[in-house]
């Protein structure tokens, strides 16, 4: 790191000889502990600044002799207008309802993130009858109880999971807390391309849906339409979470209807037909194990193989628990509840389906999908195949799903951005990825996953098999490492805790289930999507570690930093003084109270000796989803930026020179900064702003990602305004 600056001495002339409080400059006085907001309605901005005065000629001047930009009487530009027509209007920090605007109740959550689940049911159930082909079709009534069986078992897990882990993470903070934070890294990656994949193969699979009912499955358009609805959903997300889910509410309850009243209405017209079915089923099952060329081992090899297509079906489950930040008080409750009426519902589809084409003898066809065969199975047992009941109810139903699959893309826009986010807290991807939008959405993480799910579209042509078999890969290898982590926490609580035989008995049995699963579905699909998951996934994983071993690095010497000037010596009375708007002042733009923060107040005295009189420091509370977590989440974000600056103020007065400070909280840093810089200039006209910068001998792409360029964007910013601003260098060796 930079040498130390020398300190500047009590009796020196850096001490303000003939400096004044503000009463008596003329200037209003506003004491720094007791901030007046100056908010516009409707702004994001809360920013805590004292009012500005006009200068003599009664318009405060930039260095250069042109007046001070004012941002407030700007004309918003051409590409400002549409983002407020696209996006909205941003949200209001002061409003204290901002969080239970954005949250999500459970049943919205379950519309929002149930609805990955419910619409895998448009092609995993098909995919695993279709494979029992027709000499072991008796077989889809277990395979119905087993995935019915299988989504209880993994959302109860889940359930357990969320209370165990009440802050959210799902998958990735379960691997970290209880197998390591490099195992954690490994399940958050995959689970980050499972997300990633979730869109692209909801997209893709209702492509296929809505040209295949219009009997143009093969269009050139697909994947440019397939493209556009990728595009619309990161609009919809750059909106705000709850927004874009209440847009798509219609959609999930249309299915729900249509869904359930066929599943319901095919069962029930032939329930007459259920005890012949019974018995057709034990004959069959019967001559097969008998059978020495099949036996009960190859019974359970077709079933297997049949059970691991549907794996697919399960996905949506993480969601919840990866999501528990946008969940609306109390959250844990709110969780649960949404994770029984996920599993409810997508038992009853999933199982009801597969039941549906064993009962009305429903055959994969190459013209149409099972679940479009089954319905006009249904209209026709009905006699409504030619009545416009008929036809609308099945055109209904197919629309629906595939607007549901639409839907369902949403759940990669909700926990994907949330996981990043998370991922990005922990040093496993760059920090900038956990920032809000001005609408309080995570807008670096939905422009990135929205990015990628757009180039797996494009590099796999829109292959729904290939992009299935990636899915599903991802996603189990973190519910496997889920379930093995907490079987071993409830390993370790043995004989501590009443019910420890009972949750060890559940995980364990998650652990086998998710495990087979993932061997299966890996094992037997190796040449179709197997080795690509291996390529991309570890290639994730590889960023992962270089990313975390870049800021461990650099962290270590920031932490010397810190022990080194975290204790700077102070002699004399404290300077009280407030500082005076016609003397030269240093404003230091500062973050958490830190030896950066202190490299540069001391290098700002060193850069122009006993020029400055006094210090302003200056500080942009960050909303994040590191820290909005409710309602309370700004005040308690003022409350720490404030404690912050205070110690700054102290230790410039301690060192003699007249200091105050003040602050913004802003969703983003810049923008904060600059209205409190603006402001400032005006209210102090010989001012120069200073910035501390890490620097590293050899600048490279990976600085340049890994590190904000806050303090530059800055400098352009208000030196356009006028402002004179200098970065000062803190080296990092």
């Amino acid at each position: 790191m930079d040498d130390v600056p020398d300190l500047p001495n009590n009796n020196s002339a850096s001490k303000p000889s003939h400096s004044k409080p503000l009463e008596e400059s003329g200037a209003d006085s506003v004491p720094p502990d007791e901030p007046t907001a100056t908010t516009d309605k409707g702004s994001s901005k809360a920013v805590s600044l004292p009012a500005a005065d006009s200068t003599p000629n009664g318009a405060a001047m930039g260095i250069d002799g042109a007046p001070l930009a004012d941002k407030a009487s700007e004309e918003p530009t051409l590409p400002g207008k549409l983002k407020t027509l696209l996006i909205g209007k941003p949200h209001d920090l002061k409003d204290k309802t901002i969080f239970k605007n954005i949250s999500l109740v459970a049943f919205l959550a379950w519309v929002g993130l149930g609805a990955d689940g419910l619409s895998s049911t448009s092609y995993g159930p098909a995919e695993a009858f279709a494979f029992l082909g027709e000499e072991h079709r008796f077989l889809a009534i277990f395979l119905a109880v087993a995935i019915a069986a299988t989504v209880f078992i993994i959302s109860t897990c889940y359930i357990h999971i969320i209370e165990a882990f009440p802050s959210g993470g799902g998958g990735y903070l379960v691997a970290s807390k209880l197998l390591g934070h490099r195992i954690g890294a490994v399940a958050g990656s995959a689970l980050l391309i499972g997300y990633v994949l979730t869109i692209t193969v909801s997209i893709v699979a209702a492509g296929d849906a809505l040209f295949g009912l219009m009997g143009c499955f093969d269009s050139e358009w697909k994947i440019y339409a397939e493209s556009a609805a990728i595009g619309l959903l990161i609009i919809l997300n750059l909106r705000g979470v709850k927004e874009s889910i209440q847009i798509l509410l219609p959609i999930f309850l249309l299915f729900l209807l249509t869904h359930f009243a066929l599943i319901i209405g095919a069962l029930g017209w032939n329930v007459s037909e259920a005890g012949t079915l019974a018995g057709n089923i034990v004959k069959e099952v019967t001559t097969s194990y008998n059978n020495p060329e099949i036996g009960l081992l190859g019974i359970l090899t077709m079933l297997m193989m049949a059970y691991s297509l549907s794996a697919g079906t399960y996905t949506g489950i993480e969601a919840v628990s990866n999501s528990l930040q946008v969940m609306r008080e109390p959250r844990v409750a709110t969780a649960q509840r949404t994770m029984r009426y996920m599993a409810w519902s997508l038992a009853l589809v999933a199982g009801g389906l597969i039941v549906g084409y064993l009962l009305l003898d429903i055959h994969k066809s190459d013209t149409e999908t099972l679940n479009l065969g089954l319905t006009r199975r249904f209209m026709q047992e009905l006699g409504l195949s030619s009545h416009w009941f008929g036809s609308t109810f099945t055109w209904a139903t197919l629309l629906s799903e595939s607007a549901l699959l639409f839907v369902a893309a949403q759940v990669g826009f909700i926990g994907g951005p949330r996981l990043l986010a998370s991922m990005a807290q922990d040093s496993w991807m760059p920090r900038w990825f956990s920032n809000l939008s001005e609408r309080l959405a995570t807008q670096n993480g939905i422009l990135l996953m929205g990015v990628v799910a757009m180039a797996a579209l494009l590099s796999t042509n829109g292959d729904l098999l290939t992009l299935l078999i990636m899915y599903s890969i991802n996603v189990f290898v973190t519910f496997s490492l889920s379930m093995i982590g907490m079987s071993r926490h409830w390993y370790a609580l043995r004989g501590k805790h009443p019910l420890w035989r009972r949750r060890l008995a559940l995980f364990m049995v998650g652990s086998v289930l998710c495990s087979v699963i993932l061997v299966v579905t890996f094992c037997k699909n190796f040449h179709i999507g197997g080795w690509r998951t291996i390529v991309v996934t570890g290639t994730c994983v590889g960023l992962c570690f270089l990313i975390h071993r870049y800021y461990h690095r650099v962290g270590k010497s920031l932490r010397r930093l810190n022990e080194t000037l975290g204790q700077v010596p102070t002699s004399g009375e404290p300077n009280t003084a407030e500082p005076d708007p016609n003397e030269p002042a240093a404003v230091i733009l500062v973050g958490d109270y830190s030896g950066l923060g202190i490299h540069t107040m001391l290098n700002a005295i060193r850069f122009a000796p006993d020029h400055f009189k006094s210090f302003i420091f200056v500080s942009v509370g960050v909303i994040d989803t590191g820290n909005f977590k409710g309602s309370d989440a700004i005040d308690s974000l003022r409350a720490h930026c404030e404690d912050a600056l205070r110690k700054y103020v102290d230790l410039g007065q301690g060192l003699g020179m007249a200091s105050t400070s003040f602050m913004a909280i802003d969703t983003d840093a810049v923008d904060g900064l600059e209205e409190c810089c603006l402001e400032i200039a005006k209210r102090f006209p010989k001012t120069t702003f200073f910035a501390g910068q890490l620097v590293f001998q050899k600048d490279t792409w990976l600085h340049r990602l890994l590190h904000n360029q806050t303090a530059f964007s800055l400098q352009r910013r208000l030196q356009w305004a006028g402002v004179p601003m200098v970065i000062l260098p803190t080296r990092v060796r």
